[in-house]
């Protein structure tokens, strides 16, 4: 299969982030014009003070200021047809209290095992919550190794399927990272309430491979029994109501009995039976206590704690009771049932039944059954069965320019269904290249204009399957198979052009001496298939010129010539004879027309006449009528027309059309010959992956020479045969490409001559495209001993979509072609260790890998290897980083990772400038094949050469490693001003005493006016220690200060001068006139007022107002008469004299009178409105 196309080159990744902080996501594309769109929640982001988008050619970026909690969802960024998902976690600060801050405690479990095993190594931790909070569990797979996306399932307690209940109370969500190759899989508990604790667990599985982790869940806060539990509430399915007292919730002797006989395989079927959600505090009790369950006086046996029915099936409650004359009731989620066409009651002897006929998802409620003040109580939930495809998608092969639906057809009406194309999620753009129709079951995938980028494997998928095809688009081009020709005509004759091309969808323009003509009374044009026709009735001299058709889309055009021969005319009958005018094969009335065996024959020929004249057909001395059905005769103004549905080697022969008027008679030939079609060819064979076809030339080929063929292929099980050439293909063997690997094809080929296509031929047999999977690569030897050696390889570079079945290793003595298997079966592994072999011996080692089409080519070891331990030599491999001084700032953390070889296990030891590391700051691991040295904190007294030294027994090898911990510069010292004149200063001043234990790279220059006290840089990165600045403004006095720059950046503090350096002026005193001032000054006043406004809780509400005045107003803003400046929930905007309150997410609470006041020293004005918050309009 190709490859997944991404218009991403980097896709951002999730980021979590406290509260209060700035958060950038960044992404790349591949093509640098691509315009990107970046979405919160589905909602289009753009840039304000909240959210900074940036994008430099193909990188984009997403900037997040002052992170709050609200600012924790989903986002995607979107390009083309491509969409990335990605989250934003927000933390809360830490609080130093000791109570446990009340967050979302995401437990989280990693599938990453170290080998790649598909199974899952799962950890997960008991997690707390608070009541009311979010709380989410995260489960990671790592599926480097499968083939297939793995299946996970979420229960509570022993048996509950989490899936059927997901809903208001529960969310289960899916990514893919695909370049981790990690599925993480999330399951959200919305509002958690006390009623949700209890024990979970999470199954993850692929093929034969499983792995399963629990988990408990405790929720803090305390809760009101009558209070409604939520959906996630089973507690009702598994246990007694506990409206008495804690004692009746103890389980009795006989279930401890049944326990302690049962086998610890059957403790979750006994645990269900009887409704335990702990089972294992239960076994810990009934150590303690044990009581006798008080026996019912009206219940025989009462119902189960819960059943379970699949949408659409019937269910049947049943009881039994003591008294068969006892009338019961029925309740569903305590209200009575009432006796329908669902609900069915009967009452058979002491039996009680309550029939629900065609469950539905609304039936999945608790019912009770009340027999006069005892009742029982049972749970129904209904499962939703999973949306399959019933109907797959087709391969489809379209021209360029085509419009493409891609249709399928799934179990459940308004079911939610995912295309991809390639392995990558389409999705609605603003180009609307790609249209999703939805039509009761059916669902269509429409793409206008198809090009060569769509080209691919469509997918569809729903919950309960997928279905993929192939789409292939060509481009071909236009052939012309009539050309124009030049034309005489007389006086009021008439003038055809006619034109013939390939593709009937062509459209095209006729122009006169490059003038478009126009259709009028004259002038007709028409476009019927491929043929193309102007006709011009009563040709005048005017219409003499040169006549030229252009098709629409194509860079050529067809061109001929009309010339008007001038005849004059002494005298016009009133009474024309009647004419024949044939239009074909030289223009002349004796033709032959070709026709191939069951076509239809429609010989359509013009004629004029005054009367009009009378038609007879006749086939040598016959007559033709309609009498026979296959024969149909025709006449009209202007044509008549013979037609024989389905031609057969009987209908060849002379055919005469005879007109007659009263002025006179005339008549044609036409001579058919009817061809028989060339017989079907054969397929002799079938190829493995790509399919080669081969067959052998038809017997006969229908007077005419073979041109070519063309083949089609279609899926076994589809109906829709899709053709693969479009061009005749002229040799009898063919290579058909493109084929997805594992589904089964048919193919067929049709020949084709200058009269036609043949029949197709018999399909082929069926065939699978799969073949072996290439050999594995690297094999080599990872460790070798006395008796055991240990290889290890990697996977085949060319899988195909077969799955992997494993490896097998097999090994032989050097000489020898007996080849032993080194285990039964195979292995999924790709590193493995032999045992028990002979101690001395050479041997020869090779691995195959096995798929449903047999095991691949086997790889071999260079050479055979001897079974014996072998000593190695001590040798530590510096990394090319850390061969020159490695370079460290302060406060950053120390990584390094040295490795070696020798054998047996090394002695490692480190120091540093010769003395034994402190292992307070110094943290050192060691391994088999590899030793680091770990500093979390770097600190300046880390600098210096560390020595690593290995040793066994008396060969040693040492290495050592040079750190420096910089920091940043201290201030330079003692800046003077040496000189002033002109317009110049002369500075001086000595290098800082720290330099930050690196090279001090320059300094910063920046000056300053005293009036203004505003910082200016004079230079940026100087090197030496004195400077002049230049360009300075008379009359001025200025101060000046620097800073010095390393490698790390600027010293925390500058140095100032001591003094300022006052410019002279120069020339006379200018003192400008005096005038008197203008008062400016005005009352604030509003120019636009505030709106009363009702809007909806948990939406972003604003008041917007405009105010004029000088100076410039205070503004303040007041609710109900309070001021809110200082509040957290408000925002208050002003820009250019608009004035704006934005309030965040209003609930009830927040409606009332808002008041906005300007005041300045001229006066004052007020403003007010009325703001009423709506609730949110919820279903129930």
């Amino acid at each position: 299969l190709p490859s997944p196309v991404s218009a991403f080159a980097k896709k951002p990744k999730t980021q979590g982030a406290e509260e209060g902080a700035t958060v950038v996501f960044e992404t790349e594309t591949e093509k640098p014009d691509a315009k990107v769109r970046w979405q919160c929640n589905t909602k289009d982001l753009v840039s304000d003070d909240k959210y900074v988008i940036k994008a430099d050619g193909n990188k984009h970026s997403l900037t997040i200021q002052a992170v709050t909690k609200e600012d924790g969802t989903a986002y995607a960024v979107i390009a083309g047809g491509s969409k990335v998902k990605f989250d934003l976690k927000v933390k809360e600060k830490e609080v130093t209290e000791e109570a446990p801050t009340p967050a979302e405690t995401p437990a989280e479990a990693d599938t990453t095992p170290a080998a790649p095993q598909p199974g899952a190594n799962i950890q997960a931790h008991d997690t707390p919550g608070f009541d009311g909070e979010n709380i989410n569990f995260v489960a990671k797979v790592n599926a480097a190794s499968l083939l297939k996306k793995p299946t996970i399932k979420w229960f509570k307690g022993k048996w509950m399927d989490l899936a059927s209940k997901s809903g208001k109370n529960l969310q289960l969500k899916e990514l893919y990272d695909r370049n981790s190759k990690v599925y993480t899989f999330e399951m959200q508990i919305i509002a958690a309430k006390p009623s949700f604790a209890g024990a979970y667990r999470c199954e993850v599985s692929s093929r034969d491979k499983f792995d399963s982790c629990n988990f408990d869940l405790t929720v803090h806060g305390g809760m009101d029994g009558s209070e409604e539990a939520g959906e996630l509430d089973f507690s009702a399915l598994l246990k007694k109501s506990a409206s008495k007292s804690q004692v009746k919730n103890e389980p009795d002797e006989d279930v401890w009995e049944i326990l302690q006989k049962a086998p610890a395989s059957e403790y979750e079927k006994i645990a269900f039976q009887y409704g335990i959600t702990d089972l294992r505090g239960m076994l810990k009790r009934l150590k303690k206590m044990k009581k006798e369950e008080k026996k019912s006086e009206v219940f025989l046996k009462k119902l189960d704690p819960a059943y379970q029915v699949e949408k659409g099936h019937k269910m049947k409650l049943c009881i039994d009771v003591a008294n068969e004359d006892v009338d019961v009731k029925w309740l569903k989620n305590g209200q009575e049932i009432q006796s329908t066409g669902r609900y069915i009651f009967e009452s058979v002897g002491n039996k009680r039944y309550l029939t629900i006929n065609h469950c539905s998802l609304s039936d999945d409620a608790t019912y009770t059954c009340v027999v006069g003040d005892e009742k029982c109580t049972t749970e129904l939930f209904v499962k939703e069965p999973p949306v399959t495809i019933t109907s797959h998608l087709e391969d489809q092969m379209v021209m360029k320019g085509e419009r493409v639906e891609l249709e399928c057809e799934v179990s459940e009406e308004g079911a939610t269904v995912k295309w991809e194309k390639d392995g990558v999620e389409l999705t609605r753009d603003e180009s609307f290249k790609y249209r999703f129709k939805k039509d009761g079951r059916k669902h269509v995938l429409i793409i206008n204009e198809a090009t060569k980028e769509d080209c691919g494997h469509y997918t569809v998928k729903t919950n309960g399957g997928e279905s993929m095809s192939e789409l292939m688009v060509s481009e071909k081009e236009l052939e012309v198979y009539q050309n124009i020709a030049d034309l005489t005509v007389k006086a009021k004759d008439e003038a055809v052009f006619k034109c013939e091309v390939s593709d009937e969808t062509v459209k095209g323009i006729w122009y006169k001496n490059g003038v478009e003509v126009k259709a009028d009374a004259r002038t007709n044009i028409t476009h019927i298939g491929r043929i193309h026709k102007l006709t011009i009735d009563d040709v005048k001299p005017e219409d003499q010129g040169d006549y030229t058709f252009v098709p629409e889309g194509y860079a050529f055009n067809l061109s001929a010539k009309l010339n008007f021969l001038e005849v004059k005319i002494d005298y016009v009958p009133r009474q024309d004879p009647p004419k024949i005018h044939l239009d074909c094969m030289g223009h002349t009335a004796d033709s032959t027309i070709m026709v191939v065996a069951g076509n239809k024959l429609r010989l359509d020929v013009p004629i004029t006449g005054d009367p009009a004249p009378t038609v007879v057909w006749t086939k040598g001395e016959k007559v033709l009528t309609e009498g026979d059905g296959r024969l149909h005769v025709e006449s009209t103004k202007g044509h008549c027309i013979f037609t024989i549905e389905g031609a057969d080697k009987q209908d060849e022969g002379l055919y005469s059309v005879i007109v007659r008027n009263p002025a006179g008679e005339d008549k044609a030939d036409i001579n058919v010959k009817v061809v028989d079609p060339p017989s079907a060819p054969r397929i002799l064979s079938v190829g493995e992956d790509s399919c080669v076809v081969q067959w052998d030339p038809p017997k006969s080929d229908g007077g005419n020479p073979i041109i070519g063929y063309v083949l089609e292929r279609k899926k076994k099980k589809s109906y829709r045969w899709m053709r693969l050439n479009f061009d005749p293909y002229t040799d009898t063997t063919y290579e058909a490409k493109r084929m997805i690997e594992g589904v089964e094809y048919e193919m067929r080929v049709y020949a084709v001559n200058a009269i036609g296509m043949s029949c197709h031929s018999a399909a082929s047999q069926p065939f699978i495209p799969v073949a072996p999977t290439s050999e594995p690569v690297g094999l080599c030897v990872d460790d070798i001993s006395d008796t055991t050696i240990s290889l290890k390889w990697r996977t085949p570079e060319h899988l195909g979509s077969s799955e992997l079945d494993g490896y097998g290793v097999e090994y032989c003595k050097e000489g020898s072609d007996e080849w032993v298997p080194a285990f039964e079966g195979l292995t999924e592994r790709t590193s493995v260790i032999i045992r028990d072999l002979p101690t001395g011996e050479k041997m020869q080692f090779r691995v195959r890998a096995y798929n449903m089409a047999g095991p691949s080519a086997p790889t071999s070891l260079a050479q055979a290897v001897t079974i014996r331990e072998i000593m190695q030599k001590p040798k530590i491999w510096i990394p090319r980083n850390l061969r020159q001084t490695l370079i460290k700032k302060v406060e950053e953390t120390i990584n390094l990772v040295i490795p070696f070889q020798g054998k047996p296990r090394p002695v490692i030891t480190w120091s540093k400038d010769g003395e034994y590391l402190n292992p307070k700051q110094v943290s050192v691991r060691n391994s088999d094949t590899d030793t680091i040295l770990f500093i979390r904190k770097s600190e300046r007294k880390d600098s210096g050469k560390y020595e690593v030294k290995l040793q066994i027994e008396n060969v040693e090898d040492t290495a050592s490693i040079s750190i420096q911990i910089v920091d940043l510069p201290g201030s330079p010292e003692k800046l003077k001003i040496m000189d002033v004149w002109g317009f110049n200063v002369a500075l001086e001043w000595k290098p800082p005493k720290d330099n930050g234990n690196c090279e001090i790279t320059g300094y910063m220059v920046q000056k300053a006016d005293k009036k203004t006290m505003e910082w200016y840089t004079v230079y940026e990165l100087y090197r030496r220690t004195n400077c002049v600045v230049a360009d300075l403004i008379m009359g001025n006095e200025y101060i000046f200060r620097i800073y010095a720059v390393n490698m790390v950046g600027l010293s925390l503090e500058p140095c100032f001068s001591a003094d300022g350096a006052y410019i002279q002026k120069t020339g006379f005193e200018y003192k400008p006139p005096t005038y008197k001032e203008h008062d400016f000054s005005e009352a604030p006043k509003f120019t636009h007022p505030l709106v009363s406004r009702s809007v909806i809780a948990g939406y972003n509400a604003t008041l917007s107002c405009s105010v004029r005045g000088i100076p410039k107003p205070k503004v303040t803003w007041y609710k109900n008469k309070m001021d809110i400046s200082n509040e957290a929930k408000y925002r208050m905007f002003s820009k250019q004299g608009v004035l704006t309150l934005e309030i965040r997410k209003p609930c009830s609470f927040d409606g009332g009178v808002y008041m906005c006041k300007a005041v300045n020293a001229s006066g004052e004005d007020v403003v007010e409105c009325k703001l009423e918050i709506r609730g949110p309009q919820t279903g129930k």
